[in-house]
């Protein structure tokens, strides 16, 4: 009755205690694989590593739960790395694509780059390793198609000749389907991403990423860094409660020692041509009335040079200077800014990419200077 009350004894309270911890430490043990000691960093602060050789023997070991267990595990590197850098040995260049606010346009960004670099002629693949949201089927028009295999591995889905894409959206049974994963078996499908997937020879992979910093990144980093990772693109958007969470993604990349190629500033504003805007007329009781086509016929009878201008106006708030300020104080490059553009949501509507659309110079602009 006491402890169905809550009045639980001191005693009592202990022993749950210590089989709670005891549970926590068999639990964390499963993430050794990643090269990480989580034991250790909470227990001891000298802990010579899972997969040192000295690991479960120092002083320093003495006390941890895990000693044992680290006494007699493996030693040595993950036999699949070598794998990875076997096949990534035909990659020239991989840049990432993070951020950590979710909904700031990672996927749409990767998307753009991906085509920018395979406009000019270099060979290009795509990965995406959003597990749980996987976007890039739909944005290139890619959905319901499969994956092939061959004694050479998996192959890409190519959009054109010199871009392939790979994602688990293309595994999935139905795009609605949820991909309801823990750490470890996301670790894996990225790992099988990186040494099973035949890239061939390739200029750039560009790897679109999750928000945030968790496994995903920590794998990605891990499983690249022998081969070499050029960089991160990380993408913002303008208003704090977004820099807020970029700067922890750029704190993240320089923890575990990836380099911020730069900070691009999305949705930066809106833009579009004035011929393309509608027109309301609103009465004094909040009805409105359409008179786009009145509006226009009058632009073109009276000003026909307006109809030529691009019209902008600022969506959120960038008063306290946005991405380039928060670059300026990290220390890391600014890229530019992306507007906002109506054609952008309506090209992946039409699955077709926005640089090839003539109406888009501002996207095109900032993509064509920024691949060079």
């Amino acid at each position: 009755m006491a402890m169905a009350m809550g009045m639980v004894s001191p005693k009592t309270r202990t022993n749950v205690g210590c089989r709670f911890l005891r549970r926590a430490f068999d639990c964390l043990q499963k993430f050794r694989f990643l090269g990480f000691c989580f034991v250790g960093v909470c227990v001891i602060t000298d802990c010579p590593g899972p997969q040192s050789e000295s690991a479960g023997k120092t002083e320093e070991c003495a006390g941890c739960p895990n000693q044992q267990e680290c006494a007699t595990a493996p030693k040595g590197p993950d036999p699949d790395l070598v794998s990875i850098q076997e096949r990534m040995a035909t990659v020239k260049h991989k840049i990432l694509v993070l951020s950590g606010k979710g909904g700031v346009g990672k996927s749409t960004f990767s998307a753009q780059l991906a085509f920018a670099l395979s406009s000019m002629d270099y060979q290009v693949g795509l990965l995406d390793i959003d597990i749980c949201g996987p976007s890039i089927p739909k944005m290139l028009g890619l959905e319901g198609q499969g994956i092939h295999q061959s004694n050479l591995g998996w192959s890409p889905v190519y959009v054109d000749d010199n871009l392939g894409v790979m994602s688990i959206g293309f595994m999935l049974p139905h795009p609605d389907e949820a991909v309801i994963w823990r750490g470890p078996r996301k670790n894996g499908i990225i790992k099988q991403f990186l040494k099973d997937v035949n890239w061939g020879e390739l200029d750039y992979l560009v790897v679109d990423a999750p928000p945030g910093t968790s496994d995903e990144h920590i794998s990605i980093v891990q499983f690249l860094k022998a081969s070499g990772i050029d960089g991160a693109i990380i993408v913002s958007t303008p208003q704090q409660v977004s820099l807020i969470d970029v700067r922890k993604e750029v704190s993240f990349c320089k923890k575990v020692g990836l380099r911020v190629l730069g900070v691009v500033e999305n949705m930066s504003g809106l833009r579009q041509s004035l011929s393309d805007l509608q027109f309301l007329k609103v009465s004094e009781t909040g009805e409105e009335r359409n008179v786009t086509e009145w509006a226009l016929e009058y632009m073109r009878a009276n000003a026909p040079e307006i109809l030529s201008m691009v019209a902008s106006t600022e969506i959120f708030d960038s008063s306290r200077g946005g991405a380039a300020k928060m670059c300026l104080e990290m220390g890391v490059s600014f890229l530019g800014k992306v507007p906002m553009d109506p054609p952008a949501g309506e090209s992946c509507r039409r699955r077709s990419f926005m640089l090839r659309r003539r109406k888009m110079p501002c996207q095109s602009t900032c993509f064509e200077e920024n691949t060079r």
